[in-house]
């Protein structure tokens, strides 16, 4: 993870402060007419037949307290996909502060005598987004350190620091196996997700098949033949066959001319991924195990044995900006209710961030915020809402975290395919019928700009082009 030089930070931060001086009011913004769209905007929108209307824009000058913003339809509230993580990482940032970490304590209940626990173990998740197979590995390691080669007991996952109903990942777009649909967990564990990888072995004509993390009770497939066709879709050529949730086979080859590839699934059976994950690496580690591994809850009166940390919040929302990534974004929308009122859940959740935005952005609209992660499709927000979110980003302590979590054009995250000039650091959002765009513009002298643009229309994805026409117009104004 890129850590930040830190007499960088220190600058960023007294200039913050400086601006920040007096508190940020968000006041009634007089606006220009519509009649700047650029050209090649209302060209590119032509062409997708897509209405103008269906655009909603924001470009603002926040060096200038005096500049008007150019804008169009941007006080009407819209569905804005994954732009509302920027909602949730700026108010986490500014509510937990960029050093905060998440702890997973372990605890020890019983005696160890000559390498035996004469009881349990047990893990208590505390929302920690990025507990993945690594930091697993590692904890089962610290557990041996212990002495303890053989639980007589159970290990127990607590993951009660969370209260979230029955959770159907097929119910937002019907694909329960994409990791993007995994739910909240207290003990979230590798984003509930297994990642196959599949290895060319030109000599044997096979594909070897490698997954991650190892699952007690679940069996794959260890080779597949290679098959002698392009890669357009080598998935549908695996013919895989996900219906045994103990067994994954696949009936069809692996393209030769594919290389490396890995391919992400969510879990089958979520809610036994932690306990099926814990089992096998436990015993990976030449761990013992007489009970099994469950849920239960840490007696009130254990104190930890050792706990696993987390990477700083700052590092966390990179991944979740860079990356869109919805389970993470969920995981700290839940801790924010789960630092302010004990408990997780999203009502709780979304009262922290209304309280948060009534106290930041007093004069703007909250946000219709419904899990923090923009996969959704009740959430809304204007264009002028999120503008002035990163208006007030800009003049505070949070912006250098901010702003260097976003994707930067042309070179990494959900940008890096992008082919233009300018140099923009712009979060994504999209989905069936939205894509957006929301973030920081550099301009040709230094200056920066503050770009919000989001297309709302069921023919939304074929308007793409008019995003990258607006981000080349906003690049260009002096």
């Amino acid at each position: 993870m890129v850590l930040f030089i830190i007499w960088i930070r220190r600058l960023f931060f007294a200039i913050a402060l400086v601006r920040c001086s007096g508190g940020f009011v968000a006041a009634q913004v007089q606006t220009k007419s519509s009649a700047w769209l650029p050209p090649s905007v209302i060209e590119a929108m032509r062409r997708a037949q897509v209405p103008i209307d269906a655009l909603h824009v924001v470009v603002m000058k926040p060096q200038s307290n005096n500049a008007t913003p150019w804008t169009h339809n941007a006080n009407e509230k819209v569905n804005p996909a994954s732009l509302m993580k920027l909602v949730t990482t700026a108010a986490a940032l500014d509510i937990l502060g960029p050093a905060f970490v998440w702890n997973s304590p372990v605890f020890i209940e019983g005696a160890i005598n000559e390498g035996v626990l004469q009881g349990n173990v047990y893990i208590k998740g505390q929302g920690d987004p990025r507990l993945g197979v690594e930091k697993l590995w590692l904890l089962m390691r610290r557990l041996r350190g212990l002495g303890i080669a053989r639980i007589q007991g159970d290990i127990f996952l607590d993951r009660t620091a969370f209260d979230l109903p029955p959770h159907n990942p097929a119910s937002f777009d019907g694909e329960p196996l994409r990791p993007y649909n995994a739910s909240a967990d207290a003990l979230l564990i590798n984003f509930k997700s297994m990642l196959i990888y599949f290895v060319p072995d030109l000599q044997a004509k096979v594909a070897r098949i490698h997954t991650e993390p190892p699952q007690e009770g679940v069996s794959v497939a260890s080779t597949v033949p290679l098959i002698q066709t392009d890669c357009n879709d080598y998935r549908s050529a695996l013919k895989a066959q996900f219906q045994n949730p103990q067994r994954i086979v696949f009936l069809g080859g692996y393209p030769a001319t594919c290389g490396e590839k890995v391919w992400p699934i969510a879990a089958q059976q979520p809610d036994n991924f932690a306990a099926r994950t814990v089992s096998a690496l436990w015993l990976s580690v030449g761990g013992q195990l007489n009970g099994k591994v469950r849920d239960g809850v840490v007696p009130a009166n254990l104190k930890p044995a050792f706990q696993n940390e987390s990477p700083t919040l700052s590092e966390v929302v990179r991944d979740i900006n860079k990356f869109s990534n919805n389970v993470m974004a969920e995981q700290l929308f839940l801790t924010l209710a789960l630092q302010q009122s004990g408990t997780g859940n999203s009502k709780n959740a979304r009262d922290a961030i209304a309280t948060w935005w009534s106290e930041r952005l007093a004069n703007v609209p909250a946000p219709q915020i419904e899990n923090g992660s923009g996969l959704s499709r009740e959430s809304r927000i204007h264009a002028m809402g999120l503008a002035q979110l990163l208006l007030w980003a800009w003049r505070s302590p949070i912006y250098p975290e901010l702003a260097s979590s976003l994707p930067m054009t042309g070179m990494d995250g959900t940008l890096k395919r992008m082919k233009t000039q300018a140099s923009a650091h712009l979060k994504t959002g999209s989905l069936r019928d939205v894509v957006g765009v929301a973030g920081y513009v550099d301009g040709p002298l230094g200056q920066r700009w503050i770009l919000v643009a989001i297309i709302y229309h069921n023919n939304a994805n074929a308007a793409r082009p008019a995003l990258d026409a607006l981000i080349n117009w906003t690049a260009q104004q002096p």
